[in-house]
């Protein structure tokens, strides 16, 4: 897979590397000189250049892209870089950093953006995830489909605690990903039986009702 990334500071290199372990085709594009750290990435390839210019783009070769990733510091950038991909080069897939999520609202389809990552969000989704149990915590949304990624602790008074997953029913566009007890993730089967402490990882469609997931889970009160 080839991957072009505008953005080489600490977030494009970390995202580079890590794609690069798995043997992907990694370019990183900056406009900034002081960000061309080449020997912390020296298999990716690197531009200094506008992300936002077609010019730079077209030297990067981005109609050869598979996915595209705008992991600037500037939510402007970002959003640009995106729009450009998708309308001018064709990109499958084009993922956005939000910076501001007072922004986020603009992170979608209509600039281009197939999955925009908050990362204030998804901090604080963690920082949730952390101490809340018994609550659904939203993990990530995707753009695209508008499906989220919840997570919920089992509380020991749960009406479920103790029910094998076959005899559950779960609320229409709700399915259960993952369990994880006591650290390790479980592939869920029609045998097994919830625990209290089981930390879920559902996936719910745009259309699924989360209260009734919410009730089914955890008692009133």
């Amino acid at each position: 897979m080839r991957v072009v990334i505008a953005g080489a500071g600490s977030v494009g290199r970390s995202i580079a590397r890590e794609l690069l372990s798995h043997d992907h085709e990694v370019t990183l594009i900056d406009k900034n000189a002081s960000a061309m750290r080449v020997s912390q990435v020296p298999e990716a390839e690197w531009v200094l250049a506008d992300a936002c210019e077609l010019p730079a783009l077209e030297a990067s070769e981005m109609e050869q892209a598979d996915v595209v990733v705008g992991a600037t510091g500037d939510d402007k950038v970002n959003l640009v870089f995106s729009l450009l991909g998708k309308t001018e080069f064709g990109v499958p897939r084009t993922v956005a950093r939000v910076n501001n999520p007072k922004n986020e609202w603009m992170f979608d389809q209509s600039w281009g953006v197939d999955v925009a990552v908050s990362t204030p969000r998804i901090m604080t989704a963690m920082v949730e995830e952390a101490v809340a149990v018994g609550d659904l915590v939203r993990i990530f949304s995707f753009r695209q489909s508008r499906a989220d990624l919840l997570e919920l602790t089992l509380p020991a008074d749960s009406r479920v605690a103790g029910t094998r997953l076959g005899r559950v029913v779960w609320p229409a566009d709700v399915t259960l990903a993952t369990i994880v007890r006591d650290g390790r993730p479980l592939v869920p089967s029609q045998d097994d039986t919830l625990e209290a402490g089981d930390e879920l990882l559902l996936v719910a469609g745009a259309e699924a009702d989360t209260e009734a997931l919410q009730e089914l889970l955890v008692p009133k009160g």
